[in-house]
């Protein structure tokens, strides 16, 4: 039996999950245009001229792509469907909070970006779930 959703729910969900959508496609085009600024916002800088300039492009590849899958899903499938990605994608902020302590990077940035990012799209996947 499915639970009625009140309208503000959907719309928060829905938002939530826009947001967080749009915000990967940011991050895809900064680790693209603005590699530099991106890998140490990121916490672990890396010289874009050295051999990690290829690393910073395939990481923006990949925030890019999950970022316009999540507003495919939204714009063209059902919340459960947006919902299932977010718990998938939420392993990506979570391994990163991982990558930054592993190589040396602050840990507030570890887990005051990464780790906090994993817990808000864990969030919104539980919002879009009671949609």
């Amino acid at each position: 039996m499915t639970r009625p959703c009140r309208p503000a729910q959907t719309v928060t969900a829905y938002t939530l999950a826009g947001r967080l959508d749009l915000f990967c496609v940011f991050l895809g085009y900064r680790f693209w245009f603005r590699p530099g600024p991106a890998a140490a916002g990121y916490g672990v800088p890396a010289d874009p001229r050295g051999d990690a300039g290829a690393y910073l492009s395939v990481k923006g590849l990949r925030d890019g792509a999950y970022g316009l899958t999540g507003l495919a899903l939204l714009a063209f499938a059902e919340a459960r469907a947006e919902a299932w990605f977010m718990v998938c994608v939420a392993l990506v902020p979570l391994v990163d909070t991982l990558i930054v302590l592993r190589n040396g990077g602050p840990k507030d940035t570890a887990f005051g970006i990464h780790l906090a990012t994993a817990i808000v799209v864990l969030i919104s996947a539980g919002l879009l779930f009671a949609v």
